[in-house]
């Protein structure tokens, strides 16, 4: 949602990159050629040292824009942009250092000067570029740059932006007011509620409303039409976002069809070479840590025929992509029990816990499950009943990331928002397993992943897979 503001940040974000890359290129200069007392490769005068700067770093700040680095999308994602600052100045450097082969022409008069530029500018880039964060956050504290908001909608939508973005000091926008049913105004936020949409539109000057975003359109051209025009009338911004999440995630495009806007919805980008970079990711990644984890799983063998007596193994009925029947591999957790190849409802209800009954169907899971043995529930509370499905990955059942392998059983539940989540392969860890866990409900967890499948890239698996390391630490949401 580009505003005057988004716009003008960018435009500093360029000039202090610019900035810091002179300021990077000169330190380097003047440590190698005079505080190094060792003969030069080449030599590279002062004033053809910054032609090649002025020629660079125009090249330079092309690159950092192609990877995004002035769009809100990757410098509001602290992780995310100190990647593509890193890659960007690798690429940047490999340029210089072709240039110089091809051309026999050299702007660095010695080798340590590219090792300079390379690590002055990527911790001078990210350590500005936080400082610059910092002061935008302070500003927003004080009201400084923040866009004031009408939100127009009926929908639950309206009540999730309207959340989202209440958080001034980290989104920028102040919700000033919503029109729209009562019910989707989030409470304790201050924020004034009209139920008639016409009556928010004269009252924009009055607040001192910057921008409009409507989450649905209505059965009346008219109105419409009306809320569009008071944006264009008092010069403010106008926002529409579908109400529909399929419509405003993944990557889809917009084009242009007959004279009409057509948006094309994609499904995922887990098809084609995406596929394919994660699958050999997915093996080499395996390998590795089935060598590194081999004692480990030893040991926890182990203990398992000691303090847990039986097959040291469950195996599994799961679903995967495209409702594939798999095995899935994990250290068992519960008692060997008779009635193992029960589903879980069945099995409560022969014990006459009706109780856990009710608490499965609603979250598919139960916080106290007396099935689980002592050992079983520490192999549960540290994850480590997981190790196993790494097998699952090398032979392609499972990828480290992905939406949870559902019980067959599980199939009939939510049919038509769950058959994105067939088409691409179930996962090791996902989105919801480091959003809370065993505290989400099974309409929440849908949500998590059906996200994922539709925004998956390699810089969100590599997130996941860290974040996941934190949550086994923290025990977070375990049970």
């Amino acid at each position: 949602m580009p505003s005057k503001n988004t716009k003008f940040y960018s435009l500093l974000l360029i000039a202090a990159d610019l900035t810091v890359l002179a300021i990077v290129f000169a330190v380097a200069y003047y440590v190698r050629t005079q505080l190094d007392t060792r003969v030069l490769l080449h030599a590279v005068y002062v004033r053809e040292y910054i032609i090649g700067f002025c020629v660079i770093a125009p090249v330079w700040i092309g690159i950092f824009a192609t990877l995004g680095l002035y769009n809100a999308n990757v410098y509001t994602r602290r992780l995310v942009e100190w990647a593509r600052v890193v890659l960007g100045t690798f690429i940047g450097i490999l340029l210089v250092i072709g240039w110089e082969y091809i051309t026999n022409v050299h702007i660095f008069p010695a080798r340590l000067v590219a090792q300079y530029v390379f690590f002055g500018s990527v911790a001078a880039i990210i350590l500005v570029r936080e400082v610059i964060r910092q002061i935008r956050t302070e500003l927003y504290r004080y009201g400084k740059g923040v866009s004031r908001v009408l939100i127009v909608g009926n929908s639950a939508a309206t009540r999730d932006i309207a959340e989202e973005m209440s958080t001034t000091h980290k989104s920028g926008y102040h919700i000033v007011a919503m029109a729209g049913p009562a019910k989707y105004v989030p409470h304790g936020l201050g924020i004034i509620h009209y139920a008639s949409v016409d009556t928010a539109l004269k009252d924009i000057q009055k607040h001192h409303i910057t921008t409009i975003i409507q989450t649905d359109l209505y059965d009346s051209e008219d109105r419409n039409h009306r809320i569009l025009s008071a944006a264009q009338i008092n010069h403010i911004q106008y926002n529409f976002i579908p109400g529909e999440p399929e419509f405003y995630t993944g990557k889809n495009t917009v084009d242009v069809f007959l004279g009409y806007p057509m948006i094309t919805v994609s499904q995922t980008p887990l098809m084609g070479w995406g596929a394919v970079a994660k699958r050999l990711f997915d093996f080499v990644a395996s390998i590795i840590l089935v060598i590194l984890l081999s004692p480990l799983l030893l040991l926890l063998a182990l203990l398992q025929k000691i303090f847990n007596p039986g097959p040291i193994f469950y195996n599994s009925k799961r679903l995967s992509q495209f409702s594939k029947p798999i095995t899935l591999f994990k250290f068992r957790s519960m008692k060997d029990r008779p009635t193992a190849h029960l589903d879980a409802a069945e099995e409560f209800r022969a014990m006459g816990r009706e109780d856990l009954v009710e608490e499965y169907e609603k979250n598919r899971k139960v916080a106290n499950d007396p099935r689980i043995t002592r050992f079983g529930k520490f192999l549960r509370d540290t994850s480590l009943d997981e190790l196993p499905q790494i097998f699952n990955v090398i032979r392609g059942d499972l990828s480290l990331v992905g939406p949870r392998p559902i019980l067959p059983q599980e199939a009939k539940f939510n049919r038509a928002r769950t058959a994105l989540l067939h088409s691409v392969k179930s996962g090791v860890t996902g989105l919801w397993q480091v959003s809370g866990r065993s505290e989400l409900s099974f309409e929440e967890r849908i949500e998590l992943e059906l996200y994922y499948a539709q925004n998956w890239s390699f810089w969100l698996d590599l997130r996941i897979l860290f974040k996941t390391i934190g949550v086994v630490i923290k025990k977070t949401g375990a049970k």
